[in-house]
């Protein structure tokens, strides 16, 4: 494990005990919806990240999902369920144990906190609409989300040495503006459907917020 791989662990593992402790555990195993909707969403995280695509030539490309469910649990909530299903494909060999921290800076923590932020700015200083809280929280963080994990991953691999930085700009930085989008759709279309016909499941909408006019 080099300095750096060794950093990011520490990173990652001090933030994501930090946010996990303080996740409130009596509702989520009480309340039957959130129970449901962690365990629904973690299921389809798992999937998503084991389905990717293998390249010999550059590190495996994926979709992210992190925004659809960072709304839909909370932040402690996402951090909690994305580091599980982390771990699990790091137990199962699908992961490095060495870029474990990596992993959980780009892939976790880093997607969760923009998500939770461009949540919280447009809650508090944009006109709550509908529309504005699908192409805002969801849409457009969903893009910036997959481009920032995958420019922290390829800034890694070329900063310890494990790609050649021609080999990685061609083969992998460049697929960037390709996913943009369909990560952004996956993402909004999945709230989308959530909010219409799961309300209760999406930690981060209320119908009173959105669709009360007074409110």
């Amino acid at each position: 494990m080099t300095s750096l791989q060794l950093l990011c662990m520490v990173l990652y593992g001090v933030g994501a005990l930090l946010i996990i402790r303080r996740l409130p555990l009596p509702p989520l195993l009480q309340q039957r919806h959130r129970a449901a909707a962690f365990i629904n969403s973690f299921t389809l995280l798992l999937l998503m990240w084991l389905f990717r695509v293998r390249t010999d030539i550059g590190p495996d490309i994926h979709f992210l999902l992190m925004t659809a469910l960072t709304l839909t649990l909370g932040f402690r909530g996402a951090v909690t369920c994305a580091s599980l299903a982390l771990f699990i494909l790091t137990l199962t060999g699908q992961q490095s144990w060495a870029l474990l921290g990596v992993h959980g800076l780009a892939m976790v923590l880093i997607p969760a906190v923009l998500t939770y932020s461009v949540y919280a700015l447009t809650f508090h200083h944009v006109t709550r609409h509908f529309i504005v809280y699908i192409f805002a929280c969801a849409f457009l963080p969903a893009a910036l989300t997959i481009a920032l994990q995958m420019g922290l991953t390829g800034a890694y691999l070329v900063i310890d040495g494990l790609y050649p930085s021609e080999q990685l700009i061609d083969n992998y930085l460049l697929v960037i503006p390709l996913l943009l989008f369909p990560e952004a759709l996956l993402n909004g279309v999945a709230m989308t459907l959530l909010v219409i016909y799961k309300p209760e499941w999406v930690y981060t909408f209320a119908d009173k917020h959105y669709f009360d006019p007074k409110s």
